[in-house]
């Protein structure tokens, strides 16, 4: 009997130049299943970066050859899509660090079990964002679709139709309660659509409803959620 392979474990890259927090890092993230690279600047961090590629990157906003955003904006050239956290002892800085591309930020001192929620909440985002690349621009997943209703195309043409009817009130629905800040109708509506999306195969908005659930603050995640809804009411 062949033993079963084990998944791969996520990489890390971890930008710390101070080597207690650094230390912390390290031993806080040992409990999870992932690898850790560590850099203590741009330049090293970079030059890992053309090496291989990282699942996710946490990265110090100050560092002794340049900021963190900047650091960033170049990594993105390198591997476009990799998620990132920014890591701060500044609380003021939260607000410019997102605006400057990173969809998280962590104020230090964390508790251990803070940063690890955070990393798995990173790559649970890398995992979707992932997947719906993968998806490319296929809007609609013909074959699961028609599979689940045993091929009645008829009924996946009136279930579709149904479905785009509907559309623009669900997202204005979802719109309202980002700005409101209501988790709970926010959850109600995003668990709704994603179950409709599955019955009519709508497999790019699922992606996206997927990667919205799980992070309702990223401005990537809102984005992507925009972008398959209007595709397919175009």
């Amino acid at each position: 009997m062949m033993a079963s392979r084990e998944p791969p474990r996520p990489r890390l890259l971890v930008v710390e130049d101070d080597p207690i927090s650094l230390g912390f890092f390290q031993a806080a993230l040992e409990p999870l299943a992932v690898r850790l690279d560590c850099a203590d600047s741009v330049a090293s961090a970079l030059a890992l970066a053309r090496e291989r590629r990282y699942d996710l990157y946490l990265i110090d906003a100050h560092l002794p050859d340049g900021c963190g955003s900047h650091l960033l904006a170049q990594l993105r050239e390198l591997h476009p899509g990799t998620a990132a956290i920014a890591h701060t002892a500044d609380a003021g800085a939260m607000s410019r660090l997102t605006a400057e591309g990173f969809p998280d930020v962590m104020i230090k001192p964390l508790s251990a079990i803070e940063l690890q929620r955070h990393v798995r909440r990173g790559l649970q985002r890398q995992a979707v964002a992932t997947t719906t690349a993968s998806m490319s621009s296929r809007d609609w997943d013909e074959a699961a679709a028609l599979a689940a209703l045993n091929g009645q195309q008829h009924h996946l043409n009136a279930l579709r139709e149904l479905f785009l009817s509907e559309l623009p009130g669900t997202r204005d629905a979802v719109d309202s309660a980002l700005r409101k800040e209501d988790e709970s109708a926010l959850r109600g509506h995003l668990h709704r659509l994603q179950a409709s999306c599955g019955f009519v195969g709508a497999a790019r908005l699922a992606n996206a409803v997927q990667l919205l659930r799980g992070d309702p603050a990223s401005p990537a995640a809102r984005h992507q959620f925009h972008d398959a809804v209007a595709a397919l009411l175009h």
